[in-house]
């Protein structure tokens, strides 16, 4: 089993940038298609974005395309998410998750504990 510690996130004000980080325990992102999903208080689960096992193929949700990317270090076991031009729509706990890529984006199998992300003024 992977174990994923997500880190980066915060309190950021509306028009900021944040950089998400995503530790893998072992070297399995070979293998795997990884991404990220988000969960605000009161909203269903939105999946933001993935990016295939040897990063040929990304995904992004239209709420995010233009702001935010993904990007992944095999070498060094990491995720990221670069997200800029933030919204207060942004605010919620990011998860870092991995498992298989599909056309339409990625289903996930595992993910970790999260990080907050709050966009206020």
């Amino acid at each position: 089993q992977v174990q994923l510690v997500e880190s980066g996130g915060g309190l950021v004000q509306p028009g900021g940038s944040l950089r998400l980080s995503c530790a893998a325990s072992r070297s399995a992102l070979d293998y795997y298609a990884i991404g990220w999903f988000r969960q605000a208080p009161g909203r269903e689960r939105e999946d933001v974005s993935c990016i295939s096992s040897r990063a040929r193929s990304t995904f992004y949700a239209d709420s995010v395309k233009g702001r935010f990317t993904i990007s992944r270090d095999n070498a060094k076991n990491t995720l990221y998410l670069q997200m800029n031009s933030l919204k207060p729509d942004d605010t919620a706990v990011y998860y870092c998750a991995i498992g298989r890529w599909y056309t339409y984006g990625c289903e996930y199998d595992d993910w970790g504990q999260g990080t907050q992300v709050t966009v206020s003024s």
